[in-house]
């Protein structure tokens, strides 16, 4: 536990840091503030999902601000994804509450998906490097909601926000990060604000489950502001090297969660 006043500082810079790494390609950084938050800030269970919502509600406004301006906001993607996002993340706050699901299980999968799927995009190019008159493989517009619906599901589970798993997936299948970016983030943010409200409508007869306002609002102001300048360095970085950036953070997030399941 960190003193009086430097939880928010603390919280408020790593927020910074990781925002701006992780929004070129879609992610919003709360997957890998979850663990940061309970070994280093010491929020409590189930508080720390809830409030990692929070960070997300907060942070992704600046980024998708930014990609706005810069004309990309990957309409029908986005619609797509946030049909699937916004009920996932109410069935998957209840489960939190109402169950509270094992984590190990949850950290096993997670690992399982993000494992080979970082080790593919960090090994190989995209498609249309290889092959440019050759068209990306396109996703469905059905699985997408379904996929997009699972996400939304472990967000409200675990406030990881869901984009980690969708932005992989996506820029795997063939899709520009220029389009994948701004589309995960709004689900994310969607996903998120619906976890919030319904965590504190649940905190009225459930007890403590409403977010921890203090650390979440102070991760949103790092978080607005990395997430500002990783989406204006995102034009100008090349799909390739956001691919392999996507690639690596999967493969990071993948050893952690398995190392944390194994344990």
């Amino acid at each position: 536990m960190l003193g009086t006043g430097w939880t928010e500082v603390v919280a408020l810079a790593a927020a910074f840091l990781v925002s701006a790494a992780a929004t070129p390609a879609g992610i919003s950084g709360a997957v890998l503030l979850l663990p940061f938050q309970v070994s280093v800030l010491g929020t409590p269970s189930p508080a720390v999902t809830p409030t990692n919502l929070l960070y997300n509600v907060v942070s992704t406004p600046g980024a998708l601000y930014r990609y706005r301006r810069q004309h990309q906001t990957s309409g029908r993607l986005t619609l797509i994804l946030i049909t699937g996002t916004l009920p996932g993340v109410i069935a998957g706050s209840v489960i939190r509450v109402e169950l509270v699901p094992g984590p190990r299980v949850f950290d096993l999968l997670v690992s399982a998906l993000l494992l080979p799927l970082g080790i593919w995009l960090v090994a190989t190019r995209p498609a249309r490097d290889r092959d440019p008159a050759g068209p990306a493989r396109q996703i469905q517009a059905p699985v997408l909601v379904f996929l997009a619906c699972l996400t939304g599901c472990v967000g409200g589970i675990y406030g990881i926000g869901g984009g980690a798993i969708l932005s992989p997936v996506l820029i795997g299948s063939g899709r520009p990060a220029s389009e994948v970016a701004p589309a995960t983030l709004a689900s994310t943010f969607v996903t998120s604000l619906g976890g919030v409200v319904t965590f504190t409508i649940l905190s009225i007869s459930e007890g403590p489950v409403a977010p921890d306002w203090p650390t979440g609002i102070a991760l949103g102001i790092g978080g607005i502001a990395g997430g500002y300048v990783g989406a204006r360095m995102q034009s100008r970085l090349p799909d390739t090297l956001i691919r392999r950036v996507v690639g690596i953070l999967a493969i990071a997030i993948a050893a952690q969660y398995l190392w944390s399941g194994l344990d």
